[in-house]
């Protein structure tokens, strides 16, 4: 139980501190390309599961800060659910960054 304590709130911890690093060079970045960046959505669909996946992310932080890491099963589902995030983040950044460039 233990472990997973640790490994929920350094991969957490680890999340914000890539969030934050994330937006720097949006404030670097010429706010003229910024303002001509426009999301084109083909399908409806296209924004349900990014949602869906930030939604969780939410549930879990929450109910694992509440029960105090206490549930290993939480604590895992927690890390994947991050991981996951932040690959899906990584996707994202580094398509907007090459837009902004």
């Amino acid at each position: 139980m233990k472990t997973s304590q640790i490994v929920a709130k350094a991969v957490v911890r680890f999340f914000f501190l890539a969030l934050v690093l994330a937006t720097i060079p949006l404030f670097q970045a010429d706010g003229d390309k910024l303002h001509h960046l426009y999301i084109v959505a083909n399908n409806k669909w296209l924004f349900f599961f990014p949602i869906l996946l930030m939604v969780a992310f939410l549930y879990f932080f929450i109910r694992c800060n509440m029960k105090k890491y206490t549930e290993t099963e939480m604590n895992w589902v927690l890390v994947v659910n991050t991981i996951v995030l932040m690959a899906y983040g990584a996707t994202i950044f580094i398509r907007v960054y090459e837009l902004i460039k």
